[in-house]
């Protein structure tokens, strides 16, 4: 019989309980529709620091690009979670897809209008019948919104390529964009600009929500407790502990995110209550309320985006949230 000494035998049954655990854990795909940035930043906290594992979960987490159709994604397979705003929800139950909604980590939409300082755009109301850029992807989200809220009209739209040179080139340029992102990148430039973020117009939207398939939630409902309160986890840790964790996953996968642009980034996630505002101030990161669907898909309704028939209650859970997560 072989003997070891306590010590040494500590160290083997302590390797021997994490190879069990690695190779027992969930594997699970996360699939992200853009790089590396803050505006993932919790989940790449997760990731970094182990959350995901203590929660038995082997996490592939892939990076995403403008062309990323997480939606399509999710359903062909290839992916478990994905992140999205809550309008991607939306049109695809709008085609009877499968999808459902598990948190909300942005409790307010992220996203902006963006225009030049002077040059007589300072209202959303003052850009009708103007040329704006807008991405195809946002042509089914916040385009509707903006044309039925303040009188858009469909010759106004313009291609955005996500990169500031058409704007820089046009004083008279405007063009969609996200709070954390854009508007850095333009005053780094030089460009003075007004920012107008669509939440604090009427948009109610939330952003970045989890979502995953149906039947998924329905095969495995412990895996995605333990998916989102690792997630939960995440947020908390980077947004008001130690952020960099996730920070250097950033930087390693992005070169283009340097320390002053992700500071930039946190700051106006936190100065916007992008987190933790909301039913999050009661009920934790991650929250939604039947209530704030049912006035997101009515407003929607109103403007004629989605048909008075469909049924707000299928495209989203409380299963999983509105719960304080220990950290």
């Amino acid at each position: 019989m072989l003997h070891l000494p306590a010590s040494r035998l500590v160290v083997a049954c302590l390797l021997c309980l994490a190879s069990f655990a690695a190779c027992c854990a969930d594997k699970v795909v996360l699939q992200l529709g853009w790089a590396a940035e803050p505006e993932f930043g919790g989940f790449f906290e997760a990731l970094q620091t182990g959350l995901y594992g203590n929660h038995g979960i082997d996490l592939d987490l892939r990076l995403g690009n403008p062309q990323s159709n997480t939606t399509q994604l999710l359903l062909a397979g290839r992916a478990d979670f994905i992140v999205a705003p809550s309008s991607d929800a939306l049109n695809a139950a709008r085609e009877g897809l499968p999808v459902v909604v598990v948190a909300a980590i942005f409790q307010r939409d992220p996203r902006v209008i963006i225009s030049h300082r002077g040059a007589g755009n300072d209202s959303l109301a003052s850009m009708r019948g103007k040329p704006i850029m807008i991405a195809a992807s946002d042509r089914v989200t916040i385009w509707p919104f903006l044309r039925g809220r303040f009188g858009f009209t469909d010759d106004q739209l313009r291609p955005y390529a996500f990169n500031t040179g058409p704007f820089m080139a046009n004083p008279n340029a405007i063009q969609q964009g996200y709070l954390t992102n854009e508007p850095f990148a333009l005053q780094k430039l030089g460009a003075a600009v007004n920012v107008f973020l669509l939440a604090d117009h009427g948009y109610d939207s939330y952003g970045a929500t989890i979502i995953t398939t149906r039947r998924l939630m329905a095969m495995s409902p412990d895996l995605v407790r333990r998916f989102v309160a690792a997630s939960i986890k995440g947020w908390q840790a980077y947004l008001f502990g130690d952020p960099s964790p996730g920070n250097a996953f950033i930087k390693q996968n992005n070169p283009d995110m340097g320390d002053d642009r992700i500071a930039y980034s946190i700051a106006r996630m936190k100065q916007s209550g992008l987190v933790d505002s909301g039913d999050a101030r009661t009920n934790g990161i991650g929250a939604m309320s039947d209530a704030r669907w049912k006035s997101m898909v009515a407003q929607l309704t109103a403007l004629g985006i989605y048909p008075p028939t469909m049924d707000y209650h299928a495209i989203y859970t409380l299963e999983f949230v509105n719960h304080r997560v220990a950290p």
